[in-house]
């Protein structure tokens, strides 16, 4: 992420650094990925699913649930009032190794 942009979205480095490896360990243990954007990422039910509070940030959340990470990307939506920007990531089929690491 350009360093201007992250202070125009309020966002600091150490965040980035934290989202940018939770979505690659994710990204390497999940058994499916989806892709979701625009405005159905406002359907998403997250009943079930807890935030991840280690790369909760002002545009972008993560969620975590029984076998999934769901990462939802709201900066660019936000940041530049394009809804048809706002994305999901859906990390499906973890373990508790994908899940949490540890």
């Amino acid at each position: 992420m350009v360093l201007g942009l992250e202070k125009a979205l309020g966002v600091g480095g150490a965040e980035v650094d934290g989202e940018a490896a939770l979505a690659s360990h994710a990204g390497y243990w999940a058994k499916t990925i989806t892709k979701i954007k625009g405005s159905a990422v406002e359907d998403l039910n997250l009943d079930g699913f807890e935030p991840v509070p280690e790369v909760q940030g002002l545009a972008d959340t993560w969620w975590r649930g029984k076998d999934s990470l769901i990462a939802i990307y709201r900066g660019e939506a936000s940041g530049f009032s394009a809804p048809h920007c706002l994305r999901a990531h859906i990390y499906g089929g973890l373990d508790a190794w994908g899940l949490v690491g540890n």
